[in-house]
């Protein structure tokens, strides 16, 4: 099962998609002409913007929650693993990935706010939605909500579940069927409190710990603030192959750079559009704009803080793609003899600076970075079983969901999760396939929306969406909320 399991992620991996996610970036930066540039004053006025009502929450609270699942053990041991494969350069592919990546973040977010329908009283929205309602195509639309409820309902939360207990096992030596009773109890207070509670949690946690993890990054590389131009110096030379430490890994450093930017910061993979349809905002255009910002967020910020971390103290190791032939080394770079790849790098590096204490505070990040990203893949599968029975209009179908994911959360956080991890990565892996096709099909109602409120700021007003103004149908429910 493992080997047909790795098979079938292999191909939906594959360089492919990379070169897909990459190009729809490229695209969608010059359809929008850069706007991932060009508003970034807007992107950061709008973080703050506007209040929650009793359908929808804050346009914060949506990028909290969008955070939340962007934000997880990849910013953690994801860095690690790709300049562990790709050397130092892997890091200046990651940045590229957000830059251009911000731009397809924007489109699939617009999509989900133009095309949201309102639930038992709240907004719903994402791939399915605007699969559907924006592309007719009704098959297809079910087949991404049954791809998403089965990967983040089922098979990922476990493999989460299991990050928190085994760091919690490794620094505080408690058993794992404690952490993982903790971690369900937690998860069931704040789940069966609806989306409002799944918000407040997240916009408090989540700006509280990506702050506190920069805050002690940025001590780290202040008491070696004289390394930085030769750091700086050192991805981007390795970046172009004009490191000859690390030729060896120059195809590597694009590879490993894109595919770990692209699995960190989401943009494209159709995860984050189901918490942006979730923002009460008066044009679907200012909902894009803070969801672009949330992949910088991700990636310049959290990703660049633990990769200067470890390259500026030197605790990382950098595999030799040769070894084995020609009496070849086995590491281009070696600073941590004997430490496996992952979340070690990162602890190592803390303990450098905090010795003692950065082995435990990684542990606590680890621990809310996991969390708070089993809460969204809650309300990411939460939204998808809305789709799938929205005829039917009962929340009964929501507590079978919250139930059987605190039974996956416990079996994930007492047993070895490497086949789940496996079945949720082909899952992810066909949302992307799935969503890119779809936004590059309905890019011009985006698009379009854009347009609308560029047209609407330079008149002077706060813009309002009418979907008439743009000639867009199926988007009813903006006739509404303008009303209101």
């Amino acid at each position: 099962m493992e080997e047909i399991v790795g098979w079938l992620n292999d191909i939906i991996w594959s360089n492919a998609l990379i070169v897909l996610c990459l190009g729809t970036g490229l695209y969608f930066s010059v359809r929008t002409r850069f706007l991932q540039v060009r508003h970034i004053k807007e992107m950061i006025r709008l973080l703050f913007d506007g209040k929650s009502t009793e359908s929808g929450v804050s346009s914060f609270q949506a990028l909290a929650m969008s955070l939340a699942g962007r934000v997880g053990t990849g910013n953690i041991a994801g860095v690690a693993t790709a300049i562990a494969f790709g050397g130092p350069g892997a890091l200046f592919w990651m940045w590229m990935v957000a830059f251009l990546g911000a731009s397809t973040a924007f489109i699939e977010a617009t999509l989900a706010q133009i095309y949201k329908e309102k639930h038992l009283g709240e907004f719903r929205g994402g791939p399915a939605f605007y699969i559907e309602r924006g592309l007719g195509v009704k098959w297809f639309a079910v087949l991404f909500a049954v791809v998403s409820v089965v990967s983040a309902g089922l098979f990922l939360p476990g493999v989460q579940a299991n990050s928190v207990s085994e760091g919690i096992k490794n620094s505080f030596q408690l058993d794992s069927w404690m952490t993982g009773l903790a971690v369900v109890a937690l998860f069931a207070t704040i789940v069966f409190g609806g989306v409002k509670r799944i918000a407040k949690f997240t916009e408090y946690v989540v700006p509280f710990m990506a702050i506190g993890y920069i805050l002690l990054a940025l001590i780290i590389i202040i008491v070696d603030i004289h390394q930085v131009p030769e750091l700086i110096s050192l991805i981007f030379k390795s970046a172009f192959n004009m490191e000859a430490g690390f030729g060896a890994v120059f195809g590597m450093a694009i590879q490993w750079g894109v595919k770990r930017g692209i699995y960190s910061n989401e943009a494209g993979q159709g995860t984050a559009p189901h918490i942006a349809a979730a923002a009460a905002i008066s044009h679907p255009t200012k909902q894009g704009l803070v969801q672009a910002f949330s992949v910088y967020i991700d990636t310049l910020f959290v990703c660049t803080a633990t990769g200067f971390m470890l390259l500026i103290t030197g605790m990382y190791n950098v595999q030799n793609p040769n070894f084995g032939s020609s009496g070849a080394s086995e590491f281009l770079y070696e600073g941590l003899p004997n430490v496996a790849v992952g979340p070690a790098f990162t602890q190592s590096a803390m303990d450098t600076v905090f010795p003692g204490f950065g082995g435990y505070f990684v542990a606590i990040a680890l621990f809310f970075f996991a969390f708070t990203t089993i809460i969204a893949y809650y309300y990411i599968a939460e939204t998808n079983v809305s789709y799938l029975t929205r005829k039917f209009e009962s929340p009964v179908y929501y507590y079978i969901l919250k139930v059987v994911m605190m039974g996956v959360i416990f079996y994930g956080s007492v047993s070895q999760a490497s086949l789940a991890w496996g079945i949720g990565d082909i899952g992810v892996g066909l949302m992307a396939w799935f969503n890119i096709i779809a936004i590059i099909l309905l890019q011009k109602p985006a698009l379009d929306a854009l347009r609308d409120y560029e047209k609407q700021q330079k008149e002077g007003k706060d813009p309002v969406f009418d979907p008439d103004d743009i000639g867009v149908s199926n988007a009813h429910i903006w006739h509404t909320i303008n009303k209101k």
